[in-house]
Formats: C-alpha cells, sequence, structure tokens
C-alpha cells in the first residue's frame, strides 16, 4: 500500500485498469450541441417515455449501463458492482433505475463530481483485488435538477449571467482488468473546499477552488506538469469557473495553456443555445468522457487525459439556512498505454 500512495491524495495504480466499454444518453438540448455526434442516444423526450422526470431519468441510466454492457459483450451477471448516484434526494435517479439489474450496488453523492468519484473508487476495488468488472456512472436532468434546487421550470425564472444549465444526460463506463484501454493509471482524492461562496446561481466560482486544490495535487504528488497532458479537463465550472481556476495557477506561475478546458464549455454552444455561462450537472462530465473523450483517446486523438469532475455539496437545506457552498473535486488520469 505504500508503494502505491504517492501523497496525501494521489495513489497510482500498481495494475492500471482498463476502460472496457462506455456510453452515454442525452437529450434535445444536447442533441442541438456541437457532441451530439459522440453520444450513443440522443431522446427529444424530457420525460425519455415515462411519467415524470425523475422516472425519465432513471430510464437514462438504464439506458447508459444497458447500452455499455452490450458494446463491452457482458452481461449483469459478470459486472461485479456497479458504483453509482444522482443530484436528487436519497439518489432515486439511481437507485430506481437500476434495481432490475440485480448488480450489487453502492450509492454514490459527490454532487457533480460523482463520475470522477465512482471512476476512482471503481479502480481501486479493481486494482486491490476485490472486484474484477465494475461499472462507473452517473446522470443529470435539467427538470429534475430545477425542480429541487431552483424555482420549478413552469415558473419561468430568469436566469443569471453566471448561470449554467444542468445537463439531461447520462454516461457509464464500465472498468475491468482485461481491455486493451484507455487506462486508469492514477487516482487523486479531492478535499472538501470552502471560500463562502453562497450564490446558489454561481457554481462555477463555488467549485473552482475545490478544482485548483485537486489539480494541485496531481501534478505535485505525481511529479508531473501541464505540459505531460493532452487534455486537463474539470467537470462542470462553465466559463467563469474555469477561468478562475486558470487564474489561480497563473499566480502559481504555471499556465495551463489551450489544453485545459472544462466539460460546462463544450457540451453546448452557448451564444446559439443561449447557456449563459455553460453546462452543469452530474451528466455533463459522465457524457463527455464516455463519449467524445474516451472515444478521441482510441481515435488516437489524445494519449494521456487528466479528467477531474467538480461538485458543489449544497442541498436546498444548507441554502435555506443561509450555509456557504463547499466544493469537491475528484481526479483519474487516463492513458493510451498502460503505464503509471
Amino acid at each position: 500500500m505504500t508503494a502505491k500512495r504517492l501523497g496525501r491524495q494521489t495513489v497510482a495504480l500498481s495494475d492500471p485498469v482498463s476502460v472496457l466499454s462506455f456510453a452515454n444518453i442525452g437529450g434535445k438540448q444536447e442533441a442541438r450541441g456541437p457532441l451530439a455526434g459522440y453520444f450513443d442516444e440522443l431522446n427529444p423526450d424530457a420525460y425519455f417515455g415515462q411519467k415524470s422526470w425523475e422516472k425519465g431519468e432513471s430510464a437514462m441510466q438504464q439506458f447508459a449501463l444497458g447500452r455499455a454492457m452490450e458494446k463491452g459483450g457482458i452481461t449483469a451477471e459478470e459486472v461485479d458492482c456497479v458504483l453509482a448516484g444522482d443530484l436528487l434526494n436519497q439518489c432515486i435517479g439511481t437507485s430506481f433505475g437500476l434495481r432490475d439489474f440485480k448488480i450489487p450496488f453502492y450509492g454514490l453523492y459527490g454532487a457533480c463530481s460523482t463520475m470522477g468519484e465512482s471512476l476512482s473508487l471503481a479502480a481501486l476495488l479493481i486494482d486491490g483485488g476485490f472486484a474484477s468488472i465494475v461499472a462507473a456512472m452517473t446522470s443529470s436532468h435539467f427538470c429534475t435538477a430545477e425542480r429541487q434546487y431552483r424555482m420549478p421550470v413552469l415558473y419561468g425564472n430568469q436566469r443569471t449571467p453566471t448561470a449554467q444549465w444542468t445537463a439531461t444526460a447520462s454516461g457509464c463506463c464500465i472498468l475491468s482488468r482485461r481491455g486493451d484501454g484507455p487506462y486508469i493509471t492514477h487516482v487523486t482524492c479531492g478535499r472538501i473546499v470552502d471560500l463562502g461562496i453562497k450564490d446558489a446561481n454561481n457554481m462555477g466560482a463555488a467549485m473552482a477552488p475545490a478544482a485548483y486544490d485537486t489539480l494541485s495535487a496531481v501534478l505535485r504528488e505525481t511529479h508531473t506538469t501541464p505540459e505531460d497532458y493532452d487534455l486537463i479537463l474539470t467537470g462542470d465550472l462553465g466559463e467563469l469557473g474555469r477561468d478562475i481556476v486558470a487564474d489561480f495557477f497563473r499566480e502559481d506561475g504555471i499556465d495551463l495553456g489551450r489544453r485545459y478546458t472544462d466539460c460546462g464549455l463544450l457540451l453546448y454552444d452557448r451564444e446559439e443555445q443561449d447557456m449563459h455561462a455553460g453546462a452543469s450537472g452530474c451528466g455533463c462530465s459522465a457524457a463527455v468522457l464516455s463519449g467524445y473523450v474516451l472515444g478521441g483517446m482510441r481515435a488516437g486523438r489524445w494519449k494521456r487525459v487528466l479528467f477531474a469532475p467538480t461538485g458543489a455539496l449544497l442541498s436546498p437545506t444548507s441554502s435555506f439556512q443561509g450555509e456557504s457552498i463547499p466544493g469537491i473535486c475528484h481526479a483519474v488520469v487516463i492513458s493510451s498505454k498502460k503505464e503509471n
């Protein structure tokens, strides 16, 4: 164990874990965005054939897991466990969506960082010898998130310039001991970082400090520089949060350069689709990873990617009580080669 741990937060996997397969699904706005061609399924129906938006979110997770297993050539009986969560209270999108698969299940809540959390824990389970095949996944839905965290959608409240659009999407990655990659080589567990932001319409500013903290830990503990990565990708910070992270590093004398971007800036055409600061939600980074990024790695576009989804650890109750919004960010290093 000591040999694997590189520092306080980062672990180097002794046997890098392969991404056996991946799948994603999106909704109407995702179909209008620049990454539409990287989705397995795009459905214009916000209910996804169900009777409520929440049931529709469960249907997205059912599709993502089922399609990922199909693409990986495996059955539910071969999956040792699923690590998944969503933004809804008690993670009902996940628990009701996955109940019929009969796969051992760990429910997670890392807000919009859940894809990074699930990938990290899945890789550690496999590298530690506790599992052979593990599914990591999450989802979000614009209508369910708005109903829970902000205003009823039909209310039609105006959005501030710093606001982001919660993605209606789900992404699933199936990790395995076997496979031709890409491979997860390093895992960095984030810390809770809170600089006192209280504006629930400014998620980028609330989460950016956590992204900076985790990315700094990755570079410090792996003894790497930004130039060692073809792509550095945070999740759900949008334009404002991305700029804050870049400014933090600039103050340290580090230029992240054009290799650094954010999933919230990739998913939509912000001008044409009127998305203000960009995209957010668990499904944003999960869908971008489980299509555009991993597909691009298999096509040879990138050889080494630092993927670091971010989450805002608030609830309606904490906001009503005047609490600040803590942030969290979990990161994994993904390589086209099976090496640390």
